[in-house]
């Protein structure tokens, strides 16, 4: 089974631009290459898991996400990172999918096609939905403190097992507590 690093896309790993689906506005967050290096170079795949509303609200088509996806590809392969997997929930909150995080949906269907042991796994985020939704799949996670999240709603499975301010301090405290 492989262990894997989850991570959030908007806000995380690239700069949130709202329902962006222009590749030249695509700007990854401070040390988000080195961090995701390094972690590859410690034997974890990585996976993109994000919610995109704007395809229900129909702001983009799936399509146009698909080119995100691929232009995200390119640039981490320009920094010899390779994406292993790109999952994203569609769907608005009311429509009570099992995807849309803080559900685990997209972490149990990335562990069947991925072969992942989720208990090996960490979960990066910048809001604590990521948080719950790492939680509830059973993998360690680690909030970065940017000031994305605005709501600070806490329970049990809102509460990461790790805060930092960015991506170079998440991959640090992962190397030092391996799976």
């Amino acid at each position: 089974m492989n262990k894997a690093i989850f991570i959030d896309k908007d806000g995380t790993l690239i700069t949130d631009v709202p329902f962006n689906v222009n590749p030249s506005l695509i700007q990854f967050e401070k040390y988000a290459m080195e961090s995701l290096y390094a972690l590859q170079q410690n034997g974890y795949y990585l996976v993109i898991v994000s919610n995109q509303p704007g395809i229900s609200l129909g702001y983009f088509k799936e399509e146009e996400l698909k080119v995100i996806e691929e232009k995200i590809k390119e640039l981490m392969l320009e920094n010899k990172v390779m994406l292993h997997g790109f999952y994203y929930c569609p769907h608005l909150q009311s429509e009570g999918c099992n995807c849309r995080k803080p559900k685990p949906g997209m972490f149990f269907k990335a562990a069947e096609e991925l072969e992942i042991d989720l208990s090996k796994s960490w979960m990066i985020g910048d809001i604590l939905n990521d948080v719950e939704a790492g939680k509830r799949s059973n993998c360690k996670t680690i909030l970065i403190d940017n000031g994305n999240e605005t709501e600070w709603k806490w329970n049990k499975q809102r509460i990461p097992h790790y805060m930092v301010n960015h991506l170079k301090a998440a991959a640090e405290i992962i190397m030092l507590n391996p799976s």
